[in-house]
């Protein structure tokens, strides 16, 4: 039989969600995998679950078809994507599962990996499973942004982040910013490095702030790629992001050689571009495997992504501060719009409370439409 969408009873979704739960488990530890949460329900009852816990191991149904045992023949497998059919660093879950014996498959999405594209649902249908797909989609893509949009846009995913006051100020007026946020929203700012593979800073901040730009939380494994935007080749050799483990990547449009030579022994590739803006330095990017971009420095680096459509996801520590004044900076410098209806706008909204602060995140607009269209939806 073909793949089908279908809509779930209750307790169906219930287990799917709890398999995008335990996706989530795997986001610090499976770049560039996509996380994948499945849960095995046999009559009714959860008879064994799992995720993707770190690159190179389990596949999530491998872990649920193993703690199932079995009583995963004849039971119905909720899985957030689409099973794998071809040998990487595991076999084929396709296989794995036709061996088991389930009987019904159920995922979220089709996985827009060339690899796959469809083919692990269509083996499983071709066998005799009944296989739906669709349910909770928009949950799962959500997800997996940074898997999904190299696949879909040919770049990283670009995270949008930064802490502003309730009057929507990054500074005083003399330049003040430390701290806008609270601990816990301090906290929270640190882990999306951990999710991502760089960083990205203009020579703005790298000049003002002189930041380390490093992992903190212990969460991911190994350092993050610190990413500068440096026309004209300012930064210092003895910036402090120069003193710590792993790659500092500095894209400039100078190409005076001493300058060049000075950095690079001081740790750094320098990286000489025609023009230093966003899709190029991104490409550059996507090109050295970065799946994943977290935005950090300044309003005018984050205007530079926005006004080139060159973002993803908007992240956003809102704190309980009222700091005013007309020069006081904002989080997006540039032009800006001209008239509101030209305003680039963000879809599914969600907002939480971390500690003192609100944190409040959006996806660009049309950006889960790109990605269903990338997985057959």
């Amino acid at each position: 039989m073909d793949p089908r969408q279908v809509v779930l009873a209750s307790e169906e979704r219930r287990h799917l969600r709890r398999a995008l739960r335990l996706a989530g488990r795997g986001r610090y530890r499976v770049s560039p995998n996509p996380m994948v949460g499945a849960v095995v329900v046999r009559r009714g009852e959860v008879v064994g679950e799992g995720w993707h816990a770190r690159v190179g191991g389990p596949h999530a149904e491998v872990e649920a078809l193993a703690k199932a045992g079995d009583k995963a023949r004849g039971a119905t497998v909720f899985v957030t994507l689409e099973p794998c059919d071809h040998h990487g660093r595991t076999p084929p879950c396709s296989e794995l599962l036709l061996a088991a014996g389930v009987r019904r498959l159920v995922a979220c999405h089709r996985d827009p990996d060339p690899r796959v594209a469809g083919r692990g649902l269509a083996r499983l249908a071709a066998a005799g499973v009944q296989v739906e797909v669709g349910a909770l989609a928009e949950d799962a893509l959500r997800l997996n942004l940074r898997y999904l949009v190299p696949l879909a846009l040919g770049r990283p995913a670009v995270t949008l982040k930064w802490a502003m006051s309730l009057d929507g100020k990054i500074a005083t007026r003399q330049g003040d910013s430390q701290w806008i946020s609270s601990p816990a929203g301090r906290r929270w700012g640190l882990r999306l490095r951990e999710e991502n593979d760089a960083i990205v800073v203009g020579i703005g901040t790298a000049l003002d702030d002189d930041p380390r730009l490093d992992r903190r939380s212990g969460l991911a494994e190994g350092p993050i790629a610190r990413v500068v935007m440096d026309r004209r080749l300012r930064l210092p050799p003895a910036a402090r992001m120069l003193e710590r483990e792993g790659p500092v990547w500095i894209y400039t449009q100078r190409r005076a050689a001493a300058p060049r030579r000075v950095l690079e022994k001081a740790g750094a590739e320098v990286i000489v571009l025609p023009k230093v803006e966003p899709k190029a330095v991104l490409a550059d990017l996507a090109g050295r495997g970065v799946a994943g971009v977290l935005v950090e420095g300044g309003g005018g680096i984050a205007a530079a992504f926005v006004e080139a459509g060159c973002y993803d996801r908007v992240a956003v520590n809102c704190a309980p501060l009222l700091i005013g004044g007309q020069t006081a900076l904002g989080p997006l410098a540039g032009r800006g719009a001209a008239v509101l209806r030209r305003a680039p706008r963000l879809d599914t909204l969600r907002a939480r409370r971390c500690g003192e602060d609100l944190i409040v995140e959006g996806l660009r607009q049309g950006c889960l439409q790109d990605l269903l269209s990338s997985v057959g939806g």
